[in-house]
């Protein structure tokens, strides 16, 4: 049974909600909304800032955004049911010919649940120098993932977030007859009113749809990207639609009906270890309570969910500015509606760049965790340990002596500080990927990727030894934040490099960026 609504702090929750819209209010740039709700009622709206720079037009509870990966959920809400056409347990190879092993054996589930390893799509285009606003198509970016083939890590030995699963699910669907768009006017938005749409480009139509915003130097920009959105991330809404279907989750009613609990489901490792990551919804909590949600991020757009299965009570925020903290934000009106203290940040662990013998490295910077392009807060937990509340990226670290130690992802990890050193002069000179016509150049201390005006280049600082094999690290490209790793061959033969790139503009220290496409790229063969 529901807790009774007099045990929950609807006034405490909407005071913590208009602080928030209050903060985008006062500094008259773009904004966002909050709708705090149980299974049957609204209970409170509330919104600050501006939707349109250009217009003038205040953010309101109505602004069309885009919902990027809380469309997870919906998708695998609409896709379930036709499992007559295709199962969890079916490899995705059985669906989409083109595929090659070992991508093509990954099942269904693991796609959808980030433990298959399927290399990220956007990550990957970026290791050849493919601009995130460069437009690309559905059907072009399953043939080159056909020829990719090739996974990050064996399936179902780790978990690391990946939009490319749903990508591949969309289309084996597709292919027999199924239209995300379609489903979701006919099974959603028709029958309760709302007007969530699933564009397939970032510049198609969309009624209403406000712009995105980052800041550069120069102020707020317009955000875009070209990627071909796909399921992971494709449906648009306001904060009000998007509150909408949630009652319907957390009600067990209408086309919500019985979808919560499935989707939310416990998921396993193949060893049998449990993950907190359903099908398109994580699994968190405060105090005693157990929720779940998911959070959603695009160039200029952040969208969170966060909801208690228990009471039946939810909280939905959606914000067109790419400094918004969606996660950070929901746990704060969460934890006063319930009336539980939000979890303390953590800053045990000493600022600093770490490495480890296997390649990936950590960056902590005031309390975030960045690994693998993607930062997570840390929170205090019992004997000195800290932790991510990310299902698809947690994180259980600890300091011991010079070393940071623990999990992460559910893999076991060490790292150790970097020692710089001139590897960088080792590394100098042009090299290429004849498979896609790629190549970059390394001169001095910048790294070059592109041709004619559209050529960009990053900063490197060596990060030297750990007594392991990755070098170098870019600090930040002229066209946005980069981050990658170099490993050279024996005879200096070739470079092997691992690179995640993003051309999005860069975050605010401290925010929380949890779903952009964590997932390691595969490591494409450059020759010197």
């Amino acid at each position: 049974m529901p807790f009774a609504s007099t045990e929950l702090r609807w006034s405490a929750a909407a005071e913590t909600a208009a602080l928030i819209a209050n903060a985008w209010q006062s500094e008259g740039g773009p904004g966002g909304a909050v709708v705090i709700f149980d299974e049957n009622t609204i209970r409170s709206e509330t919104a600050g800032g501006l939707e349109s720079l250009g217009t003038g037009v205040p953010f309101s509870h109505t602004s069309v955004v885009r919902y990027a990966s809380v469309t997870k959920h919906i998708f695998a809400a609409m896709a379930l049911p036709h499992e007559d056409k295709i199962g969890l347990e079916d490899r995705l190879g059985a669906h989409l010919p083109g595929l090659r092993e070992p991508m093509a054996d990954v099942t269904v589930g693991r796609a959808l649940d980030m433990t298959g390893g399927l290399p990220d799509v956007r990550d990957t285009l970026s290791l050849l120098g493919i601009s995130v606003h460069t437009t690309t198509h559905a059907q072009p970016i399953l043939d080159f993932l056909g020829n990719v083939a090739a996974v990050n890590f064996p399936a179902g030995h780790e978990i690391s977030y990946s939009n490319t699963g749903y990508r591949l699910v969309e289309a084996a669907l597709k292919n027999k007859g199924f239209l995300f768009d379609d489903t979701v006017q006919e099974r959603i938005s028709r029958p309760l009113g709302i007007a969530l749409r699933a564009p397939e480009l970032w510049f198609d139509l969309v009624p209403g749809l406000v712009p995105g915003y980052w800041r550069s130097e120069h102020g707020w920009q317009v955000g875009t990207a070209g990627l071909h959105l796909s399921a992971s991330g494709s449906l648009t809404g306001s904060a009000r639609d998007l509150a909408i279907w949630l009652q319907t989750l957390i009600g067990d009613r209408g086309p919500g009906a019985g979808w919560l609990a499935r989707l939310s489901a416990p998921r396993f490792l193949s060893d049998g270890r449990l993950t907190q990551y359903g099908l398109g919804l994580a699994r968190s909590q405060i105090g005693g309570a157990r929720l779940v949600g998911h959070g959603g991020s695009h160039v200029g757009y952040k969208t969170e969910c966060l909801l208690d299965p228990h009471r039946r009570v939810g909280v939905a925020l959606v914000s067109n500015r790419e400094d918004t903290d969606p996660s950070g934000l929901t746990l704060q009106i969460m934890a006063a509606l319930l009336g539980d203290a939000p979890p303390k940040r953590s800053t045990r662990i000493p600022d600093g760049l770490y490495g480890t013998e296997e390649g990936p490295w950590l960056e902590m910077k005031d309390g975030v965790a960045t690994f693998l392009g993607a930062g997570e807060t840390l929170y205090e937990y019992e004997d000195d340990w800290s932790v991510s509340l990310s299902a698809a990226l947690p994180m259980r670290l600890r300091c011991l002596g010079d070393a940071v130690e623990g999990e992460i992802g559910h893999v076991s990890r060490r790292f150790l500080p970097f020692r710089p050193d001139d590897c960088l002069a080792r590394v100098q000179g042009t090299c290429a990927c004849p498979a896609y016509h790629a190549q970059f150049t390394i001169a001095g201390d910048n790294l070059y990727m592109g041709v004619g005006p559209a050529r960009t280049s990053a900063s490197l600082v060596s990060l030297g030894q750990t007594g392991f094999s990755w070098p170098v690290r870019t600090v930040r490209g002229r066209n946005g934040r980069a981050s990658f790793s170099i490993r050279t061959g024996s005879a200096y033969s070739s470079i092997a490099a691992a690179f995640s790139i993003s051309n999005s503009p860069p975050e605010k220290s401290g925010t929380v960026r949890r779903q952009a496409g964590t997932a390691l790229s595969l490591a494409h063969r450059f020759t010197h």
